[in-house]
């Protein structure tokens, strides 16, 4: 079976450099690093939204994604960015609907996915009226209603309250269950013993990856962002 994501040799000048990385379906993967270490160029690039130089090669499923249509992307694949910004008054449920414009606007799923992310109360709402924690659970819902085989989502726990994000990790793991592959990246090194790999990011390259009680060691946690901890299965303490 072909990897969901594949980065082979990829770089981003001045962002990423060389990096490879292979995410079979079905796993939960997070991406951590500190500050400015490429965890969102590295999503962008994997979502076809950053160029990567040559000879870098970026494939979904095993196809390289320069050859894959637009509206294919689209069924393909879905992207959650960092901030969630809204120009526009659209109602919640018009900007998850938007999640099927690549399946020909059928609205399938889209009921189940504001009721997943518990937004079926505010529907109706126009989503620039939302709280900033609001809005991003209105992106992870349209995400989650495109039913793409390949998840990417940059920093989706960064806003939400701590019942919200665990309903959320909890959604992503059913979702891996299913064989979507997720990718998405957080600071919270607590919540990086509950995935499948973690992919640890140093100043542009990949540092290491793995399961989580093998990679995060206090030694790499010292090197990389400079902190005192003890790690314990399932657990990372910082002193």
């Amino acid at each position: 079976m072909n990897p969901a994501l594949s980065l082979e040799n990829v770089s981003v000048p001045g962002r990423l450099r060389a990096l490879s990385l292979a995410v079979s379906p079905g796993r939960l993967v997070g991406l951590v690093g500190p500050n400015g270490s490429g965890k969102s160029t590295l999503l962008a690039a994997a979502a076809g939204l950053l160029p990567v130089a040559a000879p870098g090669v970026v494939r979904w499923g095993g196809e390289a994604l320069e050859r894959i249509p637009a509206l294919e992307r689209g069924r393909r694949a879905a992207w959650v960015p960092q901030e969630a910004r809204f120009d526009f008054g659209f109602s919640v449920r018009s900007v998850v609907g938007q999640a099927r414009y690549a399946h020909g606007d059928d609205a399938a799923g889209v009921e189940e996915a504001l009721a997943r992310f518990g937004l079926a109360a505010i529907a109706e709402r126009p989503v620039d009226r939302l709280s900033g924690g609001e809005r991003h659970r209105v992106l992870l819902a349209r995400a989650w209603a495109t039913g793409a085989a390949l998840q990417l989502w940059d920093e989706p726990l960064a806003a939400l309250d701590p019942r919200h994000a665990l309903e959320t990790l909890m959604l992503a793991r059913e979702m891996t269950r299913a064989g979507r592959a997720l990718v998405f990246s957080l600071h919270d090194l607590r919540v990086a013993h509950c995935l499948d790999e973690v992919v640890v990011l140093h100043e542009g390259r990949l540092r290491a990856s793995g399961p989580p009680d093998v990679v995060l060691t206090p030694e790499l946690l010292r090197e990389v962002f400079g902190v005192t901890a003890r790690v314990e299965p399932g657990l990372t303490l910082f002193l």
